[in-house]
């Protein structure tokens, strides 16, 4: 018979017996289950409560270690930036004193102290790996490096430019020039001679200012606040991004053009230029209507002007044979009545300036006009930036000539007696009694830019005879006249008319990868209203799901002065408007007559005409689908009009905006989601 094993809810008396060697302590433990089943859980004993203790001891004391070591580091680390900004602040300030010896010194400082924070930031270049906050610090890494590769540009611009430090308006090391004579004919002669001692700097610029750009080009402003604790950031960053782009840029495209350098100021062999004259206040594609033109030599730095004269008197001696624009046969009219042929002195119709003076160059040679190693183009815009660095002028049988604003126009001074000397009107009286004698006819009938010739002689000789002082205001003007576009040029010479393109004072339509705008005007028997005339430019950019990009332009026209019947008048306007190659259009509102769309240096265009009054405006609108998608980035590159002032320009791109004035050839980026 088989043991009886009494059941777990009988026998209640087994508890107080001796427990069980085949079943120990059920009862007891089962009993505690039904009374309180939160029983189930074991609970720690005394022993485990000190051990978890001692874990949450220890887990505690390293993170408090842990933050220590990272508040001791961290102090480190700002203690050492503080001193590197104080560094950059006292830099900034020496450099407005325009002292290089001490802009030297604090170079130098400012290295150090960027070396000190490189070194402290090392400590904190692990975090980089953390996703989120990782990309920040990986950006103060970029920025460091490309901070180290800033200064040892800087130091080698330094070191390239202190033999010219007066002219750009530093102190030097006493190679600076000590008289007025000095500083006119023998500073450009010393330029001339030192041109290829500056070539192997420029080489090394090039170098450093590269790695500096890689840099700063994998930090992306976007991922970062407009403003923190009331500062500007995000903008900031843009800025400083872009003007390294600029700088670097400008660099690299300035090297072609120092290594042309003694081609053009004829080092090696004279050199014959002729200058037009165009009126940017008759705006035409190439930056004005051709109004004048002189020939000067150039022979080792040194200009000489030969003759000058105007435009009319080259066209009288001149047999057109080149077909006219159509827009000029039907708006401009005047001599294209009797002849469809075009005038010498509108053949800058092709918005790039090399295309109209290759046409313009073969055809002043059936006028007596050859053997010249290029075409100088200047506009108003050029003497009024030379003007204000000189001041007021006496030109010999003509007066003085100045800046300063005049009631009769509202208008430099020197722009007035400009127009009124090219525009009196009024008709010739022959006699009869006595054949080719004069009896009557308006001042300047024979030659109405006769005033061009002299006046820029005088600008010319008064600007070379400045004393040093005015060096620098000098430089400054020359650069701002070619950078905006007021001073434009074309070479014979296929090497040296390359390295004007590249540094882009050509007048050229530059190729480009992605999205492009050039909006050109032509003034077709407007009087001088450009003086006026302004433009506005809004750009609205339309991202869709598959990148596909829509663009919509509106340009706004405006002449708030009324009408005089002789400076300002009715705008005959035939705007051109170059956008990428393939771009479909979608709407275009806003002109009386248009073009159907073609293409041209390698651009789509929109054409068309429109009428803008004095104390008008006028809108042109265009809607158009650009030919590729943006992936990842948006890139656009606005080409100036050369002889404008500073078009306000504005685009949209998703929630980015940027607003400004196109002074210059402008490349835009914007990171897409």
């Amino acid at each position: 018979m088989e043991p009886e094993i009494p059941r777990l809810d009988q026998n209640k008396n087994l508890e107080t017996k001796e427990e069980s060697i085949l079943i120990p302590r059920i009862k007891v433990v089962t009993e505690e289950i039904r009374t309180n089943p939160a029983s189930s859980q074991v609970k720690p004993t005394k022993g485990n409560f000190k051990k978890y203790k001692k874990l949450v001891l220890i887990a505690i004391s390293l993170v408090l270690l842990f933050s220590l070591i990272l508040g001791v580091l961290g102090y480190r680390l700002y203690t050492k930036v503080k001193a590197a900004r104080n560094s950059v602040i006292s830099l900034i300030a020496v450099t407005k004193e325009q002292d290089l010896e001490k802009i030297k010194k604090e170079l130098e400082n400012t290295r150090v102290s960027l070396t000190s924070v490189e070194g402290a930031y090392k400590a904190f270049l692990w975090i980089k790996y953390l996703p989120f906050v990782g990309v920040y610090v990986s950006d103060g890494e970029h920025a460091l490096i490309a901070g180290g590769f800033g200064i040892e540009s800087a130091q080698i611009v330094i070191s390239a430019i202190e033999p010219y430090a007066d002219i750009i308006g530093f102190n030097g090391n006493g190679n600076e020039a000590t008289s007025g004579e000095e500083t006119t004919q023998d500073r450009i002669d010393f330029i001339v001679k030192s041109i290829p001692d500056l070539i192997p700097k420029t080489d090394l610029l090039l170098e450093k200012v590269g790695l500096l750009r890689k840099e700063v080009d994998q930090i992306d402003p976007n991922r970062y606040p407009e403003t923190f604790m009331g500062n500007t950031v995000r903008e900031k960053l843009r800025s400083g991004i872009a003007l390294v782009d600029t700088s670097s840029q400008f660099i690299e495209n300035g090297k072609p053009l120092l290594e042309s350098a003694p081609y053009l100021l004829g080092v090696d062999s004279e050199r014959r230029y002729l200058i037009l004259f165009q009126n940017d206040k008759e705006l035409r594609p190439t930056g004005g209507f051709i109004t004048a033109y002189s020939e000067a030599l150039v022979n080792k730095g040194r200009f000489e002007p030969v003759s000058s004269s105007d435009i009319y008197s080259l066209d009288d001696s001149y047999t057109p044979k080149v077909q006219a624009p159509e827009p000029i046969i039907k708006y401009l009219k005047g001599p294209y009545l009797i002849s469809k042929k075009v005038r010498l002195r509108d053949m800058n119709w092709s918005p790039d300036f090399s295309e109209s003076m290759n046409i313009f160059n073969k055809e002043i040679k059936t006028v007596g006009i050859r053997n010249i190693d290029g075409i100088i183009a200047v506009d108003t815009q050029v003497l009024v930036n030379i003007l204000d660095v000189i001041g007021p002028i006496q030109v010999p049988g003509f007066g003085e000539f100045s800046t300063k604003v005049t009631p009769e126009c509202d208008c430099p001074q020197v722009i007035y007696e400009l127009e009124s000397f090219a525009d009196i009107e009024g008709p010739v009286v022959w006699s009869q009694d006595e054949p080719g004698k004069i009896i009557f006819a308006p001042p300047n009938y024979d030659n109405r830019k006769k005033i061009i010739g002299p006046l820029m002689n005088s600008i010319l000789a008064n600007a070379l005879g400045q004393p040093k002082d005015k060096l620098p205001a000098l430089f400054e003007a020359g650069i701002k006249s070619l950078i905006e576009k007021h001073v434009l040029f074309f070479v014979i010479d296929e090497k040296a008319q390359a390295a004007v393109e590249k540094f882009g004072i050509a007048g050229t339509l530059n190729e480009y990868e992605g999205d492009y705008l050039h909006i050109n005007d032509a003034n077709l028997g407007g009087r001088k209203s450009n003086l006026y005339v302004t433009q506005e430019v809004n750009q609205e950019v339309e991202i869709a799901k598959d990148r596909s990009v829509t663009k919509t332009v509106t340009i706004t026209y405006k002449n708030p002065q009324k009408h005089d019947g002789w400076l300002n008048s009715v705008l005959p306007n035939w705007v051109r408007i170059y956008v990428p190659k393939g771009s479909e259009i979608l709407e275009f509102e806003g002109v009386e007559d248009k073009e159907e769309p073609y293409e041209e240096f390698g651009k789509t265009v929109f054409a068309g005409f429109f009428s803008l009054r004095p104390e008008g405006i006028s809108k042109v609108t265009l809607k158009y689908k650009l030919p590729f998608k943006a992936d990842g980035e948006y890139r656009l590159y606005l080409q100036k009009q050369p002889g404008t002032d500073k078009p306000l320009y504005s685009i949209q791109v998703g929630k980015l905006k940027d607003e400004f004035f196109l002074l210059k050839d402008t490349e835009l980026k914007f990171r897409t989601p």
